[in-house]
């Protein structure tokens, strides 16, 4: 299974940006996916996470109100909608898919990752 990630870029606070993320190589229906992200200098933190079905969701705290997954579940995408970005979500975004059929925020629970897309919000 090969994930790939695309939307990042640069854009400026108060902005907005879409990631997606895609999978080929067998469905990910019944798995849970989830981005994490990974600033420079720090370790890679949970921002989201969808259940299979996607009527479960789980956020960090730092990104509620403003980010929003979904994922289109026949073609195993994920979407990352980010609204109102911060200079403090600069970071390689990665995609990554759950062992399991929920979204964990645990790195261990996911086998497949995605490349990583950069995002920079410029104050």
């Amino acid at each position: 299974v090969q994930l790939q990630a695309s939307g990042g870029g640069l854009v400026q606070a108060g902005g907005s940006l879409r990631l997606s993320c895609g999978a080929s190589g067998r469905t990910l229906s019944n798995n849970g996916m989830a981005w994490f992200r990974q600033a420079p200098g720090k370790e890679r933190e949970f921002v989201v996470g969808v259940g299979w079905s996607g009527g479960s969701t789980d956020y960090a705290d730092s990104v509620k109100g403003r980010f929003t997954i979904s994922r289109e579940k026949a073609a195993s995408t994920v979407y990352l909608q980010m609204n109102s970005l911060k200079p403090e979500d600069t970071a390689v975004y990665y995609c990554a898919a759950s062992k399991w059929g929920g979204a964990s925020r645990l790195l261990n629970d996911y086998n497949y990752w995605g490349q990583g897309t950069l995002v920079t919000v410029s104050s």
